[in-house]
């Protein structure tokens, strides 16, 4: 018997507050749209049944979780915390913006630096571990995780390749919702992609043709702050 994983992204958030100065990746609340979106995938998820609920801790992860899901316990996995990036004047500013609006092309090797901070294989190295913990518990049939763009693309990733191979491609909406039926924790085989990047307020993807990286820069590049530690996703 396959068990489901709901593997969502947080709501939309904004790196740069009203004032235009960055904020914080890890202190970074929902926007009013994020806060919309995650009410959009409270309504499409209503009626499932949730043996357990799971998020990264990141305070997006936990204010997505708790309007996607009000009043259930949260399990915070630190684990699952999304890849982070050196300070931004780290980078070279004529690199700056294929750093970002390149960060998830294609299938991004495992040696190569998010940002020029954490790898790509070091990202799966705390992220596998926590899915096949997760996997190996046979106590529920069905979760929800909340997590981060890059964690569920490698989440997703592995789901469909059995391998530590990063497909940057599978794009990840704030808010959208993935779904991934499990088998056994050492029979991959038996695993299915069922569902990628749902996003329950914007089904048909009208808002945007744009990455969420290039978003990003669209709205970091005039900022100039070039000590500022990078978004996350």
């Amino acid at each position: 018997m396959r068990r489901r994983l709901y593997l969502m992204r947080h709501g939309a958030v904004d790196y740069v507050d009203a004032e235009g100065r960055l904020v914080a990746p890890d202190d970074v609340p929902l926007t009013a749209e994020g806060r919309a979106q995650a009410i959009a995938a409270r309504e499409l998820l209503s009626e499932i049944a949730l043996d357990r609920v799971i998020t990264s801790g990141l305070p997006r992860t936990l204010e997505t979780a708790e309007l996607v899901v009000p009043g259930r316990e949260l399990e915070a996995w630190p684990d699952l915390r999304e890849i982070t990036g050196a300070r931004l004047s780290s980078i070279p500013p004529a690199q700056l913006e294929d750093a970002f609006v390149r960060a998830f092309q294609g299938v991004v090797p495992n040696e190569k630096r998010f940002l020029g901070g954490e790898t790509i294989g070091e990202l799966f190295d705390r992220v596998l571990p926590s899915l096949e913990r997760l996997v190996a518990d046979e106590s529920w049939d069905t979760v929800l995780v909340v997590a981060h763009g890059a964690v569920n693309r490698a989440i997703l990733s592995y789901a469909l390749t059995g391998e530590r191979m990063f497909l940057g491609r599978f794009e990840q909406a704030p808010g959208c919702v993935n779904v991934v039926d499990v088998g056994g924790a050492d029979d991959l085989a038996t695993w299915i992609v069922r569902a990628v990047n749902v996003a329950p307020s914007d089904l048909a993807h009208r808002a945007t043709r744009l990455t969420q990286m290039e978003e990003y820069w669209e709205r970091m590049a005039p900022v100039g702050e070039d000590d500022a530690s990078p978004p996350t996703g």
